[in-house]
């Protein structure tokens, strides 16, 4: 079991290399476990999910899309010994499709509002200042 504040008080991504000499292959698993944890106060956590999340990969050694990679070490070489897992491991894309023609549309409706709020306001505050 991990311990769910194995690299406590780190600012810093970090990562954890399990050396095995007795592999039947000479692949390497990359696991990108960024977004496994919780965040409890000031602090983020591995819950007991997590860790059988992170254990699971590692035991079955199979891809997962966006979470874990099995690399042949000429790959590996090829990119020159590189180990960052940002290179193996291809991060999930969370962005949002934007209809622009659907932004613009709603941009020029706030500009319209903004320029008739501001005769509105003009207008009150000439009033009140007694300027006609």
């Amino acid at each position: 079991q991990l311990p769910p504040d194995l690299f406590f008080g780190t600012t810093i991504a970090t990562c954890v290399l399990v050396l095995k000499k007795s592999k039947p292959d000479n692949t390497i698993l990359f696991i990108d476990a960024s977004a496994e944890f919780t965040r409890q106060g000031n602090k983020n956590r591995l819950t007991a999910d997590h860790q059988e999340s992170i254990l699971e990969a590692f035991s079955k050694r199979d891809d997962v899309p966006y979470f874990a990679k099995l690399v042949d070490h000429e790959v590996i070489a090829d990119n020159g010994y590189n180990i960052a897992v940002s290179s193996y491991v291809e991060a999930e894309d969370t962005s949002v499709a934007v209809d622009i023609r659907t932004l613009n549309a709603e941009i020029a409706r706030i500009v319209v509002s903004q320029s008739t709020l501001r005769a509105k306001i003009d207008a009150i505050v000439a009033d009140l200042g007694g300027e006609s």
